[in-house]
């Protein structure tokens, strides 16, 4: 991944570069320097953000001027739900809950990568999340041998690991309650610093869309509760309450604070987003 010190970045204002045209003018610009394997563009963003509408755009637009494109989730590669069970025997509890590091199928993604930079037809692994579980191999989507771009995307994608001594205070109760002697953090960041970091080495450029706070994201997660519940209608469905969206995202507030303070001095591409979504400050490399 090309090197972007945060010394050497201009900022531009957004009126001039709407999000979509920001990240395609960059990847465009990168691409040519990447001609013999499959372009991987990392899209990191913490829950909320829109980091899978923008793919979705990013992908049809290139579609459409007849580039062939691949997207892949971080969330796609979920171990299967007997695998975090027995996680959370052998491990910790709160691994049972899918998410964070340690509850991805990291040699399925290295596979994946690897199969797509042999130009071969590669399935993409796709997880269900109304059943908890990966779905069946017959319901994976295909990329195709002549793939020219990957779109990787997911909440933790390109995150580097935690020092140490950052770990040792909980960041929230669920921290200080559930995990009061830091197991689960420090196994969290141990296979961050494992595995994790080959899979995100495939990366040829890397876009944060980032957050204006943690505390943005928690209000933003509950948006997306509340529209899921008015879409499903009244019933017995899987919706979660305020109180319940409040603990399932502290599972995630260690790593996506670290990544909000620590990423965008790395980052080849930063999207500043203020609290609507709406895109604030883009910066760029010289």
């Amino acid at each position: 991944m090309p090197s972007s010190p945060a010394a050497n970045r201009r900022t531009v204002s957004p009126e001039h570069w709407p999000t979509l045209a920001a990240v395609d003018a960059a990847l465009r610009g990168a691409m040519e320097r990447c001609e013999h394997r499959p372009f991987v563009l990392g899209l990191c963003g913490a829950q909320g953000s829109g980091k899978s509408t923008l793919s979705e755009r990013l992908a049809a637009q290139h579609r459409k001027a007849g580039t062939n494109v691949a997207q892949l989730s971080i969330d796609d590669l979920y171990l299967t739900r007997a695998e975090r069970e027995a996680l959370a025997h052998e491990v910790h509890p709160l691994l049972r809950t899918r998410g964070v590091p340690g509850t991805h199928d990291t040699a399925l993604g290295l596979a994946t990568f690897r199969s797509m930079d042999e130009r071969q037809s590669t399935p993409l692994p796709r997880f269900d999340k109304s059943i908890d579980d990966r779905a069946p191999f017959s319901r994976w989507d295909r990329a195709d041998a002549d793939t020219r771009i990957l779109i990787f995307e997911g909440w933790c994608v390109g995150a580097h690991p935690q020092a140490g001594e950052a770990l040792l205070a909980p960041v929230n109760a669920l921290e200080r309650d559930d995990d009061p002697e830091g197991v689960w953090r420090r196994f969290v960041n141990d296979r961050l610093a494992g595995d994790y970091q080959q899979l995100f080495g495939r990366l040829d450029f890397l876009v944060l869309l980032a957050a204006p706070s943690f505390d943005v994201v928690r209000a933003w997660r509950i948006e997306q509760e509340h529209e899921l519940r008015a879409s499903v209608g009244p019933g017995p469905h899987a919706t979660m309450s305020d109180a319940e969206v409040g603990r399932f995202i502290q599972h995630y507030e260690r790593l996506t604070r670290h990544i909000l303070a620590e990423m965008p001095g790395r980052a080849d591409l930063v999207l500043r987003l203020d609290e609507k979504r709406s895109l604030r400050t883009v910066e760029t490399p010289c």
